[in-house]
């Protein structure tokens, strides 16, 4: 009786840790799209735009991993 009861707990462990995996797979995932897209839309302002709002063109990949990691803080 005592070992079938461990072995029930170390299944919901794994199946918590496959799930984890999954969220940590989904998180990345979305961080990368925000991150790309972010770094598109900055590369494509002119340098004039992106002085109005007071970025440097060295510092796009900056901001970018900045707002990819906000995005998914929430």
């Amino acid at each position: 009786m005592a070992v079938t009861s461990e072995h029930t707990a170390l299944k919901g462990t794994q199946t918590f840790g496959f799930f984890a995996l999954i969220e940590a797979a989904k998180t990345r995932y979305t961080r990368h799209r925000v991150y790309r897209q972010t770094v598109n839309e900055l590369s494509a302002l002119s340098g004039r735009e992106l002085a109005d709002l007071g970025l440097h063109r060295s510092m796009i990949r900056r901001v970018a991993q900045q707002a990819a990691h906000e995005f998914t803080a929430r």
